[in-house]
């Protein structure tokens, strides 16, 4: 019989010699590889008597899985060894001692729009309204068609709009084959919420929209609104009046002078325009209020029935308002800003300005 018990103390002892992995996984194959030292012995089996067989097959099988096992765990603490030695080669230490000279950090600067729409949409929760958001690229039902503006209406024309050609229809050529578009106002987001919605909600949807637009002092093709609707039973102007009066005082901490005119909007009838009072030259006509010195800051109006049917809401049991605020605009008036385009120039030395500690 073969001496198990001396095969087993010679792999221990050539095993625990072994530092690299080939070398344990050479070592491994030596003994219960195909032509190992074990495998070898348990091939011999056929040739051993019954006794023989039932009394030596257990014990070199136990010695089989002994060994794979020894491997393994050696395998294993190698692995940590490694992972441990190439940790502490690559720490880094953070901390700070006299005998290092670092150079003061810059601290960063917020957008002035980030610190005005995130102080908005504070005023509006606690308020109860929700802040919802919606795609910038957007389909003709729920930028216009839900917010009765159907395709042959002037309204569109007024929009200047970013359109994408179908790409299931590269023949057409003309807008009657454009059937995706760069949103126009953050109104597609009043859409898209009335159709998973049952009244009575109020919500406010803060985002970017898109306009083709000459750029000027008070104008840019990109530029961000804040829209606005509450829906529920016997909501009137007076409501929309109040909610709109609130959140200017708490934006601009003082009473703001406001008129509401008439305005036309196809997706609210009647339709105001509410102006303020230009803040940058107090009234007196610059080149943001476009000398007139009021500035247009807040479209309003009550909720159009046909909006509330595109929305599956029946406009004979409830009404409601809807608005949209121009963050850009609101942010010159709070920051004493003349020009837009400050506001998407990117100069770094502009937003440093606005910082939140």
């Amino acid at each position: 019989m073969v001496d198990l018990e001396k095969i087993k103390q010679e792999f221990l002892a050539k095993l625990h010699a072994l530092n690299k992995e080939a070398d344990i996984l050479n070592l491994k194959s030596e003994y219960v590889g195909k032509t190992g030292v074990v495998s070898e012995l348990l091939k011999s089996l056929k040739d051993m008597n019954p006794e023989e067989r039932k009394a030596f097959g257990p014990k070199a099988n136990e010695l089989k899985d002994y060994i794979q096992d020894q491997a393994s765990i050696q395998l294993s603490k190698i692995e940590v060894e490694e992972i441990n030695k190439k940790l502490a080669e690559d720490r880094i230490d953070t901390t700070l001692t006299d005998n290092i000279q670092v150079k003061t950090l810059k601290s960063g600067g917020f957008h002035p729009r980030t610190l005005i729409q995130q102080e908005i949409e504070d005023i509006f929760l606690s308020m109860g309204f929700d802040v919802l958001d919606g795609p910038h690229i957007e389909d003709e039902f729920h930028n216009f068609e839900a917010l009765n503006i159907p395709a042959d209406h002037p309204a569109r024309d007024m929009q200047d709009t970013f359109w994408f050609h179908d790409p299931h229809k590269p023949e057409d050529k003309d807008s009657s084959g454009k059937k995706r578009l760069l949103r126009t106002h953050t109104s597609n987001i009043q859409a898209r919420a009335m159709l998973t919605r049952k009244p009575p909600f109020r919500f406010i949807a803060p985002g970017v929209v898109f306009r083709s637009e000459r750029t000027d002092a008070s104008h840019e093709m990109v530029f961000t609104q804040l829209e606005g609707m509450m829906v529920g039973k016997d909501i009137s102007v007076a409501n929309l009046i109040y909610f709109m009066r609130t959140i200017l005082k708490e934006i601009f901490k003082k009473d703001v002078e406001v008129r509401l005119r008439p305005g036309f909007f196809p997706f609210v009838e009647p339709g105001f325009e509410l102006d303020i009072r230009c803040l940058i030259c107090s009234g007196t006509g610059c080149s943001v209020c476009k000398q007139i010195g009021w500035v247009e800051l807040l479209p309003c109006g009550m909720v159009h029935p046909n909006v509330l049917r595109a929305g599956g809401i029946d406009p004979d049991e409830y009404n409601g308002f809807a608005f949209g605020l121009g963050l850009d605009r609101l942010v010159m008036m709070r920051y004493g800003i003349d020009d837009i385009r400050h506001l998407q120039s990117g100069d770094l030395r502009f937003n440093s300005q606005f910082k939140l500690f």
